[in-house]
């Protein structure tokens, strides 16, 4: 019983922990208090489940036991404006919510929240961090990988940023259309964000990152819901259900990578990709083409080769020049050199890779591995095996890193 509750608490933590804590923030006004009460429920649920049993609803019961925490919390402490009333008051009105069978299955507030994480008093630079942190419950030092960034630098804008909205008293609201697309850019951001890391997370990963592709996407559909004729939100949702339509197709038997080109295209989800194929059709119709529609319709390139068994290398050429046109990033450039590569050979794709800015790419692993690829293909062997020595090393995916080491392999021999 022991274990199971364990699992039953990591279950509904990793699944619920955003839609709580957006519940709970929206009504306290206080996240980094919300994070605390429902830590404290979770180490609570793991004495107490193993001796009573399981409950029915374990993520109603985090919920309660979070309300009282925060009651008490805020009873026990002395807030400026009297504000410690104002707290137990929001948080007894959840409670009678959760008392009414009728709302057993809570409200999800979670696209407030990531609108308040995207609100102007909060510095723009950790806008994404904040969202990914607050409304997907991913630790400061993944995140802090992602941006490159050291872990208690990472934790300390997270911790003043949650500050900033508890002190500002920002309200936990949907903003008017007009404030609303101001913001749009960063929470559109920041739900690519927690896919890319769920996507990640399918190669092998042991950290239980894959459930945030499935949260990425029903936040791309909660916010379609309200910005239905806004194309980039479309397109997000668009490119997402392209790459998680080839999810069982990115791995062979043996658990290793296979590159999208090589995949078989018998084992993408058809009724996904229809679906993709419909949102990016529909995104194209509102004459405003950007970069998440941009990406989307590059993914729509790889997906025709399901009918038509060839991939339009040079349409995928002058999507790239687009995308770097709107949103220049260091992804973009290099997957753009990629297919150069394969359009007008190695060397001018190398030319590509030898351009950019030299202190981004020391740590950025698919820049290595494009570059090992290119070399492999010139010939020069001994610079192809180091490059694909540092991306390996820099590989967390055991499945990316046994695919690697075979192309290591291969080069070694050949210049054997």
């Amino acid at each position: 019983m022991t274990s199971d509750a364990g699992r039953a608490a990591e279950k509904v933590a990793r699944q619920s922990y955003g839609k709580l804590i957006a519940f709970l923030a929206a009504r306290s006004r206080d996240v980094p208090a919300a994070e605390d009460a429902l830590s404290d429920a979770l180490a609570a649920a793991l004495r107490v489940w193993p001796e009573r049993g399981i409950p029915d609803n374990p993520e109603s019961w985090l919920l309660t036991a979070a309300r009282r925490n925060l009651i008490q919390a805020a009873r026990r402490r002395t807030v400026r404006d009297n504000a410690s009333g104002t707290i137990a008051l929001a948080v007894e009105e959840a409670e009678q919510r959760m008392n009414d069978a009728r709302n057993a299955d809570f409200s999800d507030e979670r696209l407030k929240l990531l609108f308040v994480c995207t609100h102007p008093a909060i510095d723009q630079s950790v806008h994404t961090p904040l969202m990914l942190q607050t409304v997907l419950g991913i630790d400061a030092k993944t995140i802090a990988q992602a941006f490159v960034i050291s872990p208690d630098a990472m934790s300390q804008r997270l911790v003043r940023a949650k500050a900033k909205i508890r002190d500002a008293g920002i309200p936990f609201t949907i903003p008017e259309r007009q404030i609303l697309t101001e913001r749009l850019a960063d929470v559109l951001s920041a739900i690519y964000a927690a896919y890319g890391l769920g996507w990640d997370g399918l190669d092998g990963e042991g950290d239980n990152r894959t459930g945030l592709t499935d949260e990425a996407i029903w936040l791309g559909r909660a916010l379609m819901t309200i910005l239905p004729e806004e194309p980039e939100v479309i397109g997000l949702l668009s490119l997402m259900l392209y790459c998680e339509a080839r999810r069982h197709a990115r791995r062979d038997g043996d658990g290793v990578y296979i590159p999208l080109e090589e995949q078989d295209t018998g084992l993408w989800n058809e009724i996904m990709m229809a679906e993709a194929d419909a949102l990016l059709r529909k995104a194209g119709t509102f004459d405003r083409f950007g970069p998440f529609q941009c990406q989307a319709a590059i993914q729509s390139v790889h997906a025709t080769r399901r009918r038509t068994g060839t991939i339009d290398w040079k349409a995928l050429v002058t999507l790239y020049r687009a995308l770097i046109a709107m949103k220049p990033t260091l992804g973009s450039e290099v997957s753009h050199a990629a297919v150069i590569g394969r359009v007008d050979g190695a060397a001018p794709a190398i030319a590509l890779l030898n351009g950019l800015e030299q202190r981004g790419i020391a740590n950025y692993q698919p820049y290595w591995a494009v570059r090992a690829h290119l070399l492999a293909d010139l010939g020069e062997s001994d610079a192809a095996a180091e490059a694909y020595r540092i991306a390996i090393g820099l590989s967390d995916s055991p499945a990316v890193r046994t695919f690697l080491t075979g192309k290591l392999r291969a080069v070694i021999s050949r210049s054997a």
